[in-house]
C-alpha cells in the first residue's frame, strides 16, 4: 500500500474517532446514564456545552474535508499520479500536509483557539491543493 493510501486510511480512522468523543462528550457515554442515551434515539440531549459544541463542529468539518482527500487521492491512483514518478511525490507530500495539519486541527479547535485554528486548516488545504495540482494537465 502506498504511502498515501495508508494517509487516507489513517484520515479515515481520525474522522471516526473524532466522531465517537464528539458524540461521547455530547451524551456523557463514560456514565452509565450517558451510556444508555448513547445507546437510545438521543432525542432529549441537553444543549451542548461550548467544547461539546466545537468538538461537533470539528468532527464535522473533518468528514466534509475527509470527502475531498479521499476523492482527490483515490482519483491521483486511478489516474497514475501517486506512482507516476514526476507527480508521486507531489500526492505524497500533499498527503502529508493534509493529514498532520488535521491531526494538529482537532485539539486547536477543541481549546477554541480561533485564528490558530483556521491557519491550520488552511494549511490542509494547501495539500489538497497540491494533490490536486497532479491532476491538471
Amino acid at each position: 500500500m502506498t504511502t498515501d493510501l495508508k494517509l487516507l486510511a489513517a484520515a479515515t480512522l481520525l474522522t471516526w474517532l473524532m466522531l465517537v468523543v464528539a458524540s461521547l462528550m455530547r451524551t456523557h457515554g463514560w456514565t452509565p446514564t450517558g451510556l444508555r442515551l448513547a445507546f437510545g434515539n438521543r432525542d432529549d440531549l441537553d444543549a451542548p456545552s461550548p467544547a461539546t459544541a466545537r468538538a461537533d463542529r470539528a468532527a464535522k468539518n473533518m468528514l466534509e474535508n475527509l470527502i475531498l482527500f479521499a476523492a482527490l487521492v483515490l482519483t491521483a491512483h486511478a489516474g497514475g499520479t501517486a506512482t507516476a514518478a514526476a507527480t508521486a511525490p507531489r500526492v505524497v507530500l500533499g498527503a502529508h500536509i493534509f493529514f498532520w495539519a488535521r491531526v494538529a486541527y482537532w485539539p486547536v479547535y477543541l481549546a477554541g483557539i480561533r485564528y490558530l485554528r483556521t491557519m491550520i486548516w488552511l494549511v490542509s488545504l494547501v495539500g489538497l491543493a497540491l494533490i490536486a495540482s497532479t491532476l491538471l494537465p
